[in-house]
């Protein structure tokens, strides 16, 4: 709740609107009248997207990664009161790619690399599923060179479930024999194939998810458990997910 005023006061005064906390009254009453309109907004919660909107959308362009810490954790905020929206997505969009594309250095020293934001910013992106998000997490796992954010892209893909064309099992198996060949990492190929499994109902070409999977199962360079769940995943996969 302090959150939620703070965020309106930065907005009431970069706007010059006063903005006050009803005294007096249960929270809940408002939440429960909106429920009663059918669904519709309180003048509150439409000033709070606002006013998150404006505050994420400056935290997100600055260079700093505290900055970017707090945009997170209000967009987290958001999302788990139920307040998703097309700009939030595009928030979590560039946290992703932060230091990606657009490398800012001082005195030969790079300072926007912030593969923490871009591994947080992957997770939550899951939970805006669309063709959009779809999108964003594709441009990363393609260009981070962080196992660790690829992981999440990897993992965060599974969980929007969007594999039109067998476009994202795809890009995964590029992904999968590129860090197979530069940088064999035994968290990200089980990470692979437990969202080759999840995306099994969508696949069309079982072939090249299979032929993907026992690459896995066959690389020494992979732990004994890695190579038996290949083994799991490429039975499901098979099957068609069934």
């Amino acid at each position: 709740m302090q959150q939620r005023f703070f965020l309106l006061g930065v907005c009431a005064f970069a706007f010059g609107v006063p903005v006050f906390p009803q005294q007096g009254t249960d929270p809940s009453v408002g939440a429960q009248a909106s429920a009663g309109d059918g669904g519709m907004m309180t003048v509150e919660q439409a000033y709070l997207n606002s006013a998150e909107g404006v505050v994420i959308k400056e935290m997100v362009e600055s260079r700093g990664h505290d900055s970017k810490v707090l945009a997170l954790q209000y967009i987290q905020e958001a999302l788990e009161g139920g307040r998703g929206s097309d700009d939030l997505q595009e928030a979590l969009s560039r946290l992703a790619t932060a230091g990606l594309f657009r490398v800012i250095r001082e005195q030969g020293r790079v300072i926007n690399d912030f593969p923490d934001i871009r591994l947080r910013a992957c997770e939550l992106l899951a939970r805006l599923p669309s063709a959009r998000t779809k999108d964003a997490l594709i441009q990363v796992m393609c260009a981070d060179r962080e196992p660790s954010v690829v992981r999440a892209a990897v993992k965060s893909l599974g969980e929007v479930g969007i594999n039109e064309q067998d476009e994202t099992t795809a890009t995964i198996g590029w992904i999968s024999r590129k860090f197979s060949a530069i940088n064999p990492t035994g968290s990200l190929a089980l990470e692979i194939l437990n969202t080759y499994e999840r995306l099994a109902p969508t696949v069309r070409d079982r072939r090249a998810v299979v032929e993907s999977i026992m690459d896995i199962a066959a690389d020494g360079r992979y732990a004994a458990a890695v190579r038996a769940r290949a083994l799991e995943v490429v039975k499901g996969v098979v099957s068609g997910g069934k």
